[in-house]
């Protein structure tokens, strides 16, 4: 009998053909026994645990942002995958739900649902996304998505448990097709966010 996390890692063998890790672009294969990578690489079951602390204050909001948009497109699939459907479908309702629009939704629902230490966070990565934005996204649409990005990547980190409390409540829509950007949420006022952070 595997441990859970090995049966996510047999999962994961299962999608990638074999391969689970990928250090300095080489991959390994799992053997079925090992959750240790020989090469040096992140082992395992570090995957899918809390960062230590000394390591998590190396990293940026940035770069918890680049996790976070990985972490929320996944969930976003995994939500989206039953009951069966084409691909097109399962991409339209996917891309629906990884707008910056629909992020900033998002956000606007979660914010009640947030302690201090999370809404500094989402305050730290506003923060960031002040540069770097696509053109075609109002900034701070833009900046509120990232803020999410950077919760949700935080939040992988350091307690994935709590991330899965918060995903719980967001409201993915379950149409196929992407919501119109005159039908998207209105920006939250930035004087809102700074009175939470204060």
């Amino acid at each position: 009998m595997h441990s859970p996390t090995v049966g996510i890692a047999i999962i994961w063998r299962d999608i990638l053909g074999g391969a689970l890790t990928v250090t300095d672009g080489q991959s390994e294969r799992y053997d079925g026994h090992s959750n240790m990578s020989s090469n040096g690489g992140v082992l395992l079951e570090q995957i899918f645990q809390p960062l230590p602390n000394s390591q998590l204050q190396q990293l940026s909001p940035a770069a918890m942002a680049y996790l976070g948009d990985a972490v929320y497109e996944l969930y976003v699939r995994r939500y989206h995958l039953v009951p069966p459907k084409r691909p097109q479908y399962y991409h339209q309702q996917v891309v629906a739900q990884v707008r910056a629009e629909s992020q900033a939704h998002h956000l606007r629902s979660l914010i009640p649902h947030l302690d201090s230490t999370e809404l500094e966070i989402l305050k730290r990565g506003r923060n960031t996304a002040a540069t770097g934005r696509p053109r075609k996204i109002d900034p701070e649409i833009y900046q509120q998505a990232t803020s999410l990005e950077t919760l949700i990547g935080y939040l992988y980190l350091t307690n994935p448990q709590r991330l899965t409390e918060l995903l719980a409540q967001l409201k993915l829509d379950s149409s196929a097709t992407p919501v119109p950007l005159s039908q998207t949420s209105k920006p939250i006022p930035n004087k809102i966010l700074n009175s939470k952070f204060a």
